[in-house]
Order: structure tokens, then C-alpha cells, then sequence
């Protein structure tokens, strides 16, 4: 690297002066930051929000903790780092332990709860938006919220929660949103800056360690682009495309040899020719320029067992590596394959190291679970250097292969496309087998975006000169489709905001039903379908502000001046009308006439037309009614352009409305009954169904192990080819007529929904029922898992979101029921489910 010229030095000079605190921070990191990097924090040290969108690895939470430390250096200030799931929360929340001490960190995640009332908060989004909602006392002193994988909010489960969150901040909170790389980051920043102002968006499309693209043939890697042309032109080496026109001896006779760049990370002289790659052998191929012809006419070329590709990968030192296969039978199975290959990719040392890390992060569940998880096998993997990582994983499980991949003790793992949400698990290779996927009703090829988010955990940085993206070599591929994948950028973020029955009960009770369709004109789903309206709403709030400062100002201690202003004003117009008007009839003058006497007589017995301060009033009021009447035609237009995240309001109040959970008056006045104000507390989909299940009692009879079944059969989603357990399948007793009655409520709601052009929510699901019952009950795990019928990941992640539901009917149900859902928390919040690292 060459020394910096003199310019260089001047302008680096000149930022350190602009921006001392940055400087800082920037001396005090492992690594030089990056240009974008000391952009995104030079703009919050300048009091503005950043927007920063960068590739997977490229170190844009350095921009969040920044805002962090700026939080720090402030006595009272205070900072919230958000993330969408609990797993991301807990790696955040300990690594800012190690940073601040852990009296000044805490965790909220639901059902972890640690420091809540520390400067630095780590939490998911959820809890954030239920802050909000309520007006948290912890909100106070709050200067920055980050939000990381602010790009979550395009989820159509989960994504609202993201732009609640953005849209309610208090305007003096700075935001900080970090971002995979998408294609409209620009339109997602221009929407920052409308609703929360001063808004810089900082898109880097550059990762810090270059990605090598390679097709996996037979027992060659063959890089993907000609690096002749390079990837910006897209120009596919010319040996694969006649790799797939004959798929012969042609294959063996044209290979090329080069000299690649090293696994290493050196380049060799022969850098111009470089259409060859690895050999099976992982040295680089013979020099003679073409490998020995085999007579056999191949029609078919095989692929590598994973065992053999393992080893490739490991001789040719591009380990540690992470495979995508995209089905969790698939990931097992591999490991099932390497282990019986008898492979070992680690050394007595490290087998000796894994197992003191395995045991001690599992020490707190108990020997009968550990065997019915299958521990043992699993630890035998482990100490081979080989994991699998997917949903039906034990979060336990998974925590552990995270934590042994990141001290590079586990060389490879099997893992599905969740791996790609954001985990800290970097490795040296990514490895590619399909490029397509099962969506759940047909097999799909992955999108560019997906491709990028996969292949971006390929390159550590400070630790790979560059990192390394393998795609295995099926029949029928093209080399240009993977190669348009490889460098495209198309992976737009769309708003999946939707108003919901919470929301708008929490939004009427905050701001009345005017403001509230004003907020929600102002989400990045109305900004998306009419990017004007959101600018236009936002001048509304900003004068509904000034509005109540001039109503101050003008505030007459004698009397209404707004009402006395009023007078003055219709007045004032009645006056300018009669002179301008001057050829109208006798009759309607002689009205006019009688109209301004009394216009005058009503103003001066009106008390305030004696304050000696009425002209000073006046001017205030004069200013008030002039923005009024702007901002009356600004609403207007508001109501005449799309409105359709507001009508879609209008149909969730008129729901409400009919059950009684809101009054709307004649003049349009919206208020909460009790009922309202009991569903300001129940968030999720079901919201609606458990607040109507709760006022109409049927619930009342149901004992713990009973409510925490109803209460799973309300969260569960039963798989596709997952059959209606029927009564045979369900606990006895009082919860079958209690679920009974809650299905003909859904049916009602559902059919109520349609009636309003709604789309309703799926039908309870009891298929997880007697499973759920029989642990609250205190059944061993092998039963409850026999009767799921699911994997112990799966069976955590629903018993997870029960307990959430469970919370929340402990805090707004009434007497017995409150008591019973304390009751089922506890039962449910045990062994293998109540297991944290944190």
C-alpha cells in the first residue's frame, strides 16, 4: 500500500479537526475504518440519523456501537440497540458487556429480562414497539436507537413492528439503521428523512475481503468469471460454457491449466490466464497446460460426495466453510455422511478444547434430555470438526456450533438459509450445492439478493485476504444464469406494513383517530404507493406543533380568544366580501348589514375585546388561522390521494367499532371502551381473537396445562402436510370445549373480517395441543417430543412464543384466568425451554 500524498494527508488532517470525536473512536479499533464506515459516524456526531446499507461482513455495526459511545460520553444519555431475533440479541448484548462492564448493559428480549434500566439497552423490536406503545418511563434519556437488519421490516410476519418503531420515536432520537445491501436504498432514505428528518443514507457496495466465485466440477474448481473481463462485465469463463455445450472428453482435453490465486490469498505471475483452478488434489494444476485425455466418452459429469469435497476444500486450505443446503434432513444427513467417511478435521488439542466448551454451555440440562437429543453423536461430530445449524436445532445446540465455528474449532457446517440472518459465523468458503430451494409449495431458484446474503459470509476479515463462493456443478446448469446471479444487485426492500387491531387502538388512545390516519399516512408502505403523501403528512404534524404554539401564545386569560379570534376573522371576511361585491341586490346587502351588527356586537361583549393585550393575542391568532386554513387544504389533498394503509385503518376501526372495543361519536369522535383499553396489551396476529376469548370468558375454567395448550393452539402453525389431530388427538377435559368455543369465535371474526374486505388470520391450529399440555403437565421430554412429532428446535420455538402469549394474558386477563397464565408460564418455562446462555 502506497504512503498517503500530501492532499491526502491534508483532507485526513481536516476531518480529524471536524470531527475529534470520530477520530477517536476510529484510532481505538482493530482495523482502519472504512470510508463509509467514518461517513456513517462523522454524520452522528453531526446530529444527523444515518442510513447505511453495506454487504454481509463488511462491518456496519461499527456505525451502531459509534452512536453507543457517543450515548456514553453524555452523563443520562442512553442508547437502545435493536435486533429481529433473541439469538442476535444475546451475541450483541455480550459483546457490549465486554466493551461497557455489565452494569451498563442490559437485555430485553421477552422472556430474558437483565438491567432493563441500563444506558445501553440491547433488545428485539418488538419489545422496543411495546415501549413505545405504552410511553416506558425507559424511554427517558433515550438519544439513539439502532436498528440492525433494518431490512427486516420487507417480513410479512413481522415487518410493521420495524416502521411502528421508526414512525413513533421521539423526534429528538437519532436512528441508526443498518442494512444488507438492497437496490432502493435511496427510496428507503429519502423516507427516513421525510418522517424522522436530517437523514443521511450511506450505501457501500464494497466488501472489505474480495469474493472469489467458483463452480465446483467433478475435483476442480473452476473460477466462475474470466478475470480477463472481471466481474463488473460479467464475462463467464469461456471453459465452462463448453463444459456444458459437451459435457465429453472435449471437458478434459480444453481445461486449461493457470496459476490461481492461492488459497492463501497470494497471486502468482501467470495472472492473465486464469480459467483453470484447484485440482481434486487442492495443488494447482500440472503445468503442461492440459490434463492427460481419458479415452471414455463421458456423458455425465459426477459429483463429488461431500466427504471428498470436505477434503478438496481442506487441502487446498479453504477452511472453515459453511455448506447451504436448503432442507435441515439435508444438513443432518451430511454430517451423517462425513462421519461415517471417518473423516477428522481436528487435532487431539482442539477435540480436547471442544469438549470443556460443549460441557460447560450444556451443564444445566439435564442427562435424560441430553440422551434423548442425541448429545453424544452430536458431541462426537463436533470433536470431528463437522456441525449441522438449522431451525430444529436446540437453540442450545446451535449457540454452541456459533460459538465453536467463530474459534475456528468447527471446520464445517450444514446449514440452512437461517444461518444468513445476520449471526456473527464468518468463514473462510461458502459452499452452494442447489441454487434453488423448496418455498414451501414448489422448488424455486434463489434470488440474486439470497445469493449475495449466503455468499457473504464467505471472508473473515483481518483474517482472509479473500473469500471464497463455490457452487457445485448440477445437470443442466448455466454458467451465465449463476454468473447474472453472482453480480446483480437486485434485492429491493418492500414495506409489509399493515394496520392491525392493536395498533390502531393504541394509535386512537395516543392521538385520536385524525392523527392516527395522518401516522399511518406517513408509513414507507403509503411512501411507497404515493411517495407524496408522506411528504404532505408530515408538513400536517409539523403544523399541528406550531398550531398549539400560536393557541398558547394567543391563550387570554379573560376569555376563549380562539373564539373571539373567530369572530374577528368571519368579520373581517363578511367586510371584505361586501366591498367586493358591491353590485349585489338591496336584499343581500340589507342581510350583510344585520350580519356584521351582529358580528360587532357579539365582539365587543365578548370578554376578551377588553384585554389590554387583545392586538398581541390577535397577531398570534391571525397567524394560527392562516396555517389552519393551509393545513385544513393540505388534509385535504391528503384525503384525496391513495389513502390505502388509511382505509385499511378505517375497516379495523368499523371492526372494532361493531364489537364495541371503540365508540365513534356523530362527529366522528373515536374513543377506547374498556375492551380497547384491555387490547392495547395483546400484540401478535391472534390480537383481536384472544381479546374477544378473554371478555367473553371462555377461557374462565381452564387449568394451567389446559390454558397453555389453548394457549399454543393460538400461536402454532401447523406444517402444510400436517393433518387435523380431531378429538382423539386433543387433551380432555374443560379445553376442549374451551377450544371448541374459541374456533366458532374465530369463524365469526373471520367471517366479520371478509364483511370488511380484510384478510383475516388462518384457523386455530390444535396440532401441537396435547404435546404442549403434557409439558406443562411435567412430562419427560422424550414423550412430549414423540407426541409433537418435531424436532427439539421447533418444539422450543413454539414453546417460546406460547410463553409470550402467556405473559401477556398474565398481565391484562382478568383475576383467575391472570393467575392460571402465571401458573402456565411457570410449567412451560422449564428444562430445555428455559435454557439461556445470558
Amino acid at each position: 500500500m502506497s504512503d498517503p500524498s500530501p492532499a491526502e494527508r491534508f483532507a485526513s488532517a481536516r476531518q480529524r479537526q471536524s470531527h475529534p470525536v470520530t477520530a477517536a473512536f476510529a484510532a481505538s479499533q482493530r482495523f482502519e475504518l472504512d470510508p463509509f464506515q467514518m461517513a456513517g459516524c462523522q454524520a452522528l456526531e453531526d446530529g444527523r440519523s444515518v442510513l447505511v446499507a453495506a454487504p454481509t461482513g463488511a462491518g456496519k455495526t461499527v456505525v451502531g456501537e459509534f452512536a453507543i459511545h457517543l450515548a456514553m460520553l453524555e452523563d443520562g444519555d442512553k442508547a437502545f440497540y435493536t435486533t429481529p431475533i433473541k439469538a442476535l440479541s444475546n451475541q450483541k448484548f455480550r459483546e457490549l458487556q465486554d466493551v461497557y462492564g455489565p452494569e451498563n448493559v442490559g437485555l430485553l428480549t421477552g422472556d430474558t429480562n437483565i438491567n432493563g434500566n441500563a444506558r445501553v439497552v440491547v433488545m428485539t423490536t418488538e419489545v422496543l414497539r411495546n415501549m413505545l406503545y405504552a410511553d416506558s418511563a425507559s424511554l427517558r434519556g433515550l438519544r439513539f436507537v439502532v436498528m440492525d437488519e433494518v431490512h427486516y421490516l420487507a417480513d410479512r410476519f413481522r415487518g410493521a413492528v420495524w416502521e411502528e418503531i421508526i414512525i413513533h420515536l421521539p423526534s429528538r432520537v437519532r436512528l441508526v439503521s443498518l442494512s444488507a445491501t438492497v437496490s432502493n436504498a435511496e427510496e428507503f432514505g429519502d423516507w427516513l428523512d421525510t418522517v424522522r428528518g436530517d437523514t443521511e443514507v450511506i450505501v457501500s457496495e464494497v466488501r472489505p475481503v474480495p469474493l472469489e466465485q467458483h463452480v465446483l466440477v467433478r475435483g476442480d474448481l473452476l473460477p466462475l468469471f474470466d478475470d480477463r473481463a472481471g466481474i463488473a462485465t460479467a464475462q463467464v469463463n469461456q471453459e465452462l460454457m463448453r463444459i456444458r455445450s459437451f459435457k465429453g472428453p472435449t471437458y478434459e482435453n480444453n481445461r486449461r491449466a493457470s496459476s490461481f490465486r492461492s488459497a492463501e490469498g497470494g497471486r502468482s505471475q501467470g495472472h492473465s490466464d486464469r480459467s483453470g483452478g484447484y485440482g481434486s488434489s487442492g495443488r494447482r494444476p500440472h503445468k503442461g497446460g492440459q490434463r492427460p485425455v481419458r479415452s471414455a466418452n463421458v456423458q455425465r459429469i459426477e459429483r463429488l460426495d461431500r466427504p471428498d469435497v470436505v477434503q478438496l476444500l481442506q487441502r487446498a486450505t479453504l477452511l472453515p466453510a459453511i455448506f447451504f443446503i436448503f432442507s435441515r434432513v439435508g444438513c443432518d444427513a451430511a454430517v451423517q455422511q462425513v462421519r461415517r467417511s471417518g473423516l477428522r478435521l481436528t487435532d487431539q488439542d482442539e477435540r480436547r478444547e471442544i469438549r470443556a466448551i460443549v460441557e460447560e454451555r450444556t451443564r444445566t440440562l439435564r442427562d435424560e434430555d441430553l440422551a434423548v437429543l442425541g448429545y453424544h453423536e452430536w458431541l462426537d461430530n463436533l470433536e470431528r470438526g463437522v456441525a449441522s445449524h438449522h431451525a430444529g436445532l436446540l437453540p442450545a445446540f446451535k449457540e454452541v456450533v456459533e460459538e465453536l465455528f467463530r474459534l475456528k474449532l468447527v471446520k464445517v457446517v450444514f446449514a440452512t438459509e437461517t444461518l444468513a440472518l445476520g449471526i456473527n459465523m464468518p468463514a473462510r468458503t461458502v459452499v452452494l450445492e442447489k441454487l434453488e430451494k423448496f418455498n414451501g409449495e414448489a422448488r424455486v431458484a434463489i434470488t440474486s439478493g439470497e445469493y449475495t446474503q449466503l455468499t457473504g459470509r464467505a471472508g473473515r476479515r483481518g483474517i482472509d485476504v479473500e473469500g471464497h463462493a463455490v457452487v457445485q456443478w448440477t445437470e443442466g446448469m448455466d454458467p451465465q444464469q449463476v454468473a447474472a446471479l453472482a453480480s446483480r444487485r437486485t434485492y429491493p426492500l418492500n414495506s409489509s406494513f399493515r394496520p392491525t387491531y392493536n395498533m390502531a387502538v393504541n394509535l386512537i388512545d395516543q392521538f385520536g383517530r385524525p392523527r392516527a390516519r395522518e401516522i399511518l399516512e406517513s408509513s414507507f408502505a403509503q411512501f411507497q404507493a404515493d411517495r407524496a403523501v408522506v411528504g404532505l403528512a408530515r408538513q400536517v404534524r409539523e403544523a399541528e406543533e406550531s398550531l398549539q404554539g400560536y393557541q398558547q401564545a394567543m391563550t387570554c386569560h379573560q376569555g376563549d380568544f380562539a373564539e373571539y379570534s373567530s369572530i374577528r376573522r368571519e368579520l373581517s371576511d363578511l367586510e371584505k366580501l361586501n366591498r367586493k361585491d358591491a353590485n349585489a341586490s338591496r336584499a343581500t346587502r340589507d342581510t350583510r348589514q344585520r350580519q356584521l351588527a351582529s358580528l360587532r356586537r357579539r365582539m365587543q361583549r365578548h370578554p376578551c375585546h377588553s384585554c389590554p393585550e387583545r392586538e398581541s393575542h390577535a397577531r398570534w391568532a391571525e397567524r394560527y388561522w392562516k396555517l389552519k386554513r393551509a393545513t385544513d387544504k393540505t388534509r385535504e389533498q391528503i384525503r384525496t390521494r391513495t389513502g390505502t394503509v388509511a382505509r385499511v385503518f378505517d375497516r379495523v376501526v368499523e371492526v372494532l367499532r361493531s364489537l364495541d372495543y371503540v365508540r365513534v361519536e356523530d362527529d366522528g369522535a373515536t374513543t377506547l371502551t374498556p375492551a380497547g383499553r384491555t387490547m392495547r396489551r395483546i400484540y401478535g396476529e391472534r390480537d383481536l381473537l384472544v381479546a374477544e376469548s378473554l371478555r367473553l370468558g371462555i377461557w374462565n375454567d381452564l387449568d394451567a396445562p389446559s390454558l397453555a395448550a389453548l394457549a399454543c393452539s393460538l400461536v402454532y402453525e401447523p406444517r402444510r402436510d400436517e393433518s387435523d389431530p380431531g378429538e382423539r388427538g386433543l387433551p380432555r377435559g374443560p379445553f376442549r370445549n374451551a377450544l371448541t368455543r374459541t374456533q366458532e369465535l374465530w369463524q365469526r371474526l373471520d367471517d366479520l373480517e371478509q364483511d370488511h374486505h380484510l384478510p383475516g388470520t388462518l384457523p386455530v391450529a390444535a396440532g401441537l395441543a396435547q404435546a404442549m399440555h403434557g409439558w406443562a403437565r411435567g412430562d419427560m421430554l422424550d414423550r412430549v417430543l414423540a407426541d409433537a412429532d418435531m424436532a427439539a428446535g421447533d418444539f422450543v420455538r413454539w414453546s417460546k412464543q406460547t410463553i409470550d402469549l402467556l405473559d401477556q394474558l398474565s398481565l391484562v386477563a382478568d383475576g383467575a384466568v391472570a393467575t392460571t397464565a402465571r401458573k402456565a408460564l411457570d410449567s412451560v418455562r422449564r428444562g430445555i425451554v428455559a435454557y439461556s446462555t445470558v
